[in-house]
Parts: C-alpha cells; structure tokens; sequence
C-alpha cells in the first residue's frame, strides 16, 4: 500500500512529465502559414463605375491571368462594398499570393507582365494615369491565413 507521501510524489512526478510534455509541444508553433493576400481599397469617383469595371474587365483582369498563370498569384476577386459614407471605398481588389517570397521582387515581375499586356511600361504607367481621373486608391493591406495544425 502506498503511503501518502509516495502518493504525492508520484503525483508531484506525473505533474512535472506533464508539464515537460506540455513544454515541448508548447515549443512548436499551433499553425502553419498560408496564403498572402494583399486587400486593395478603391473609391470610384462619381459616374465612372462602369468605366472603372471595363478597365477591370479587360487589362487588369488579363494582368491577373497572366500572374495566375505563371504561378504569381494564385487567385484574385473583385468585392463590391456598399459605402456609408463617401470616403469608404466602393471595391475590393483581391489578390492572393502563395507566400512574402512571391512579393520578392513582385515590381519586375509586374512590369514584365504590363509589357506583355500594355506594350511598354510607357503605355502602362500613362494608362495608370488615366485612372486617376475615375478612381481613388485608398489603401493596400497585406494579410496572411494561418491554419491549424492537425
């Protein structure tokens, strides 16, 4: 039979294995990293929306493909938002990226793109311009999805 001070060390024992186990477990992360998405915030100015969305339809959405197609982007979508007030924005542009090291460098990865889309990075950034004049870029976030660990 054991006695009540065997009881509590062995007691006392099992508490401090849980506790190592529970330390090392504890080392480890409880989620692995995903996707990176960048959020853009676009304000249309007032009666270029379908202007704005022909853009989007057109060059934007070819620029997209392309990325998607070499392995840049994984996906991308366009979120309409219902603005309260008129500094919110009208829509969301999304675009996900596989991890940050595809942001590496993304500017040339880009350019070579709208060369291919555009012709020349002279037509691209005049066309950039051009926007300007319909909407308003109110902000970019980068955000990552975690997930967890079976």
């Amino acid at each position: 039979m054991l006695t009540s001070m065997k009881r509590i060390q062995i007691g006392l024992l099992g508490m401090l294995g849980l506790l190592a186990f529970g330390l090392c477990v504890a080392d480890e992360l409880p989620y692995k990293e995903g996707t990176v998405t960048q959020v853009s915030s676009i304000k249309i100015k007032e009666g270029h929306f379908l202007d704005y969305w022909t853009f989007l339809g057109t060059t934007w959405r070819q620029e997209m493909d392309e990325a998607k197609k070499q392995g840049i982007v994984v996906s991308y979508a366009i979120f309409q938002a219902y603005a309260k007030t008129p500094q919110e924005p009208d829509l969301y542009l999304v675009v996900e990226y596989p991890n940050l090291a595809a942001l590496d460098n993304i500017d040339e990865k880009m350019a070579a793109i709208d060369k291919k889309v555009w012709g020349s990075l002279k037509q691209a950034s005049q066309s950039d311009a051009e926007r300007d004049t319909i909407r308003t870029v109110l902000g970019a976030e980068l955000i990552r999805q975690l997930h967890f660990k079976n």
